[in-house]
């Protein structure tokens, strides 16, 4: 027997995942200068002093806030959806917000009408709005109050949910969702935590990744290649709606010839369980 002193030292806990949203917003493609066709999603390139996902290209969004709870509670703000209970709806108040923080693009409806927020309204409402937001001085509940706006939580639709691994030292619990880009709004970086953005094909963003014009993280890579798997918009948005969301947190694994590959639930609808992240490949 040794006579070392047993350590009593326990192993370190994971760190508890905080909850996130992101908003994949979705146009029909047009003949644009890297001449894709089809359909585009609009992605963002996080700024490289940002805490979370720096200098990746990604999906705009962002962590749930305690008054994305408080939004979401509130019928007149957040009309009730079917199925989905308040820590659902936060998400999506989130991923709302995210978006029009990031992106000037707002999924929200005038009280009492069906249709989103025109683009003439919607300059008004940034000039008035956007720069006190992105300054803290302003919540985005007082904006919707200001403006008499609720938020169009029928325009989402779930699409992935991914975990980060316990390893990770800083963690989020990550809801995708799918939305249709409103026709005349225009989508465009905030110039503070993103610093470009561009509407892309799926298949050119993997292909720009690959060449190393791009950074993608993990989950970021995995749910293009999902979404390359619809031709159009509309069709990825029935495929969603038509699907259901398997909860992701990815395990390592090491290939016969070394490489790290990450492995999926085969019912997430990847196309596959083994995968090379592509800055492995």
């Amino acid at each position: 027997m040794s006579d070392k002193p047993q350590s009593t030292q326990t192993p370190a806990q994971p760190a508890t995942p905080r909850k996130a949203a992101t908003v994949m917003l979705l146009r029909e493609g047009t003949n644009s200068a890297d001449g894709a066709t089809g359909m585009e999603v609009f992605m963002i390139v996080r700024h490289q002093n940002s805490d979370v996902h720096a200098g990746a290209l990604v999906f705009p969004g962002g962590r749930v806030d305690d008054e994305d709870y408080d939004l979401a509670a509130d019928t007149a703000v957040f009309p009730p959806l079917p199925g989905v209970d308040k820590n659902a709806a936060a998400l999506r108040v989130a991923a709302v917000r995210e978006t029009f923080e990031e992106c000037g693009v707002l999924l929200a409806r005038a009280r009492g009408e069906t249709a989103l927020v025109s683009a003439a309204r919607l300059r008004d409402i940034e000039a008035e709005h956007r720069s006190a937001m992105m300054r803290h001085e302003r919540s985005f509940g007082a904006i919707l109050a200001a403006e008499n706006l609720v938020i169009a939580s029928d325009s989402m639709v779930d699409f992935a949910n991914w975990i980060m691994p316990e390893r990770s030292a800083k963690r989020f619990d990550t809801y995708f969702f799918l939305a249709a880009a409103p026709a005349d709004q225009v989508a465009l970086h905030d110039g503070y935590e993103a610093v470009d953005s561009v509407w892309i094909a799926p298949a050119t963003a993997l292909e720009r990744a690959r060449g190393g014009t791009y950074q993608l993280r993990f989950p970021t890579q995995m749910n293009l290649q999902k979404l390359g798997f619809s031709a159009t918009p509309g069709t990825a948005l029935e495929t969603a709606r038509a699907s259901k969301v398997v909860t992701i947190m990815s395990k390592q694994e090491k290939s016969a010839d070394g490489k790290r590959l990450l492995r999926l639930p085969l019912e997430a609808g990847y196309g596959g369980e083994l995968f090379l992240p592509i800055e492995a490949g």
